[in-house]
């Protein structure tokens, strides 16, 4: 009997994700052609994206999402956001802090019908695996935005925990914090690998999600010391907070 109620919710869940993914993307697509001209870094387009988010978690009653921590972010600067990974429920969780960003996500993620062309339309950063061009392409990208003000999102792990367990950092995302001398918001994201597990699209019932924003940790390059080496010490001193923060 559970087992039947159960995928009656995940037909639901979904019929109702992909009904209104597809309304609430005509809707984007209508806002990106009144604020394109007068709205560059998108602004309005990503707040539209974080009720989008807002708006699944309405039609899920099973699932929370607490937020702690948005006193730690001034919304006059620009971060390299950074986070641990554990479903693809992770999206909706960083979402409900309605700050604005860019994420960098996997080139496949923009083929998504509805999801991934508002990714398109909001300007996000499109890196494929494994492709030296692609990760040049993509820190540049990252640069621009963050000089024109916008914050750039990464999960430094690369892929998702299927344990909720903390993989280990890339530095790509140390590396340009250092090169563009920005600071680093870490944002410890606990509950998401129960509700969508990895390599599954079964909607768990339950979850209690949380998204814990950390304070900032100061970027000031050493010049005397390699460029590697001082992103790798950036990259231990997050994990440590976020480890921190998971456990707590």
């Amino acid at each position: 009997m559970k087992r039947a109620l159960d995928i009656i919710i995940n037909l639901y869940l979904w019929i109702m994700f992909t009904i209104f993914g597809a309304i609430l993307f005509l809707g984007a697509c209508f806002i990106w052609l009144l604020t394109f001209s007068v709205d560059p870094n998108r602004r309005v387009l990503q707040q539209y994206t974080c009720l989008w988010s807002t708006i699944y978690l309405w039609c899920n009653p099973y699932w929370s999402v607490t937020v702690r921590g948005l006193e730690h972010v001034d919304r006059r600067k620009a971060y390299v956001i950074i986070a641990n990974h554990q479903s693809m429920a992770d999206i909706i969780v960083v979402f409900r802090s309605f700050l604005h960003f860019k994420w960098v996500s996997k080139q496949s993620m923009f083929n998504v019908p509805f999801l991934g062309w508002n990714m398109w339309l909001n300007g996000y950063i499109p890196i494929a695996r494994g492709d030296a061009e692609s990760r040049e392409t993509c820190l540049r990208h990252c640069r621009e935005w963050l000089a024109k003000g916008s914050s750039v999102f990464f999960f430094p792990e690369g892929t998702r925990s299927s344990d909720g367990v903390m993989r280990p950092f890339k530095l790509g995302a140390f590396q340009l914090a250092l090169d563009t001398k920005t600071d680093i918001l870490p944002m410890a994201i606990s509950g998401s690998h129960v509700a969508i597990p990895k390599k599954s699209i079964v909607l768990n019932r339950k979850a209690a999600m949380s998204l814990c924003i950390l304070p900032p940790i100061a970027v000031i390059p050493d010049p005397t010391r390699p460029l590697d080496e001082q992103a790798q010490d950036l990259a231990d001193e997050a994990r440590r907070r976020l480890q921190a923060a998971l456990s707590s």
